[in-house]
């Protein structure tokens, strides 16, 4: 009898020990999303005031737009985009329906994703504001 309870006291250390385990993981990639939102944030809060306006949201994405012209055609595409776009949200903000974006359509797109992460309307976008999935979205056309 005591080799059984023996075993069953391994299983049942080993369950534990994977059931502590992997909610452990968990916040760790959840820390390094918030590291990058952190390292973002700081870098594109030019004036250092511990968060974004639209002004600096869209040099910033001006900067990603002029990089990811590669083509030097004056517009993007999915390809150029390398994922930041989803072939459903170009599309949406496609308004000449192209399948490309021109910088003031991007621009356009950035300040629609700017105004979806301010909830609260201040006009600045804080990190606490950027770790929420508007200011994920966001953050994808800023890097």
């Amino acid at each position: 009898m005591p080799a059984i309870l023996t075993t069953h006291a391994r299983a049942l250390a080993a369950t534990l020990a994977l059931g502590l385990a992997v909610p452990a993981a968990l916040p760790a990639s959840a820390l390094a999303r918030s590291a990058g939102t952190e390292r973002t944030l700081k870098a594109v809060d030019t004036d250092h005031d511990g968060t974004i306006d639209l002004a600096e949201a869209q040099a910033a994405a001006g900067k990603v737009f002029d990089a990811a012209e590669t083509d030097k055609d004056g517009t993007v595409d999915a390809k150029e985009l390398k994922g930041r776009l989803s072939k459903k949200d170009l599309k949406a903000a496609d308004p000449d329906s192209d399948g490309t974006l021109d910088r003031k359509e991007y621009l356009a797109l950035v300040e629609q994703r700017f105004k979806a992460a301010d909830p609260d309307n201040d006009g600045t976008l804080d990190a606490k504001e950027l770790k929420t999935p508007a200011g994920r979205s966001l953050l994808q056309l800023l890097k």
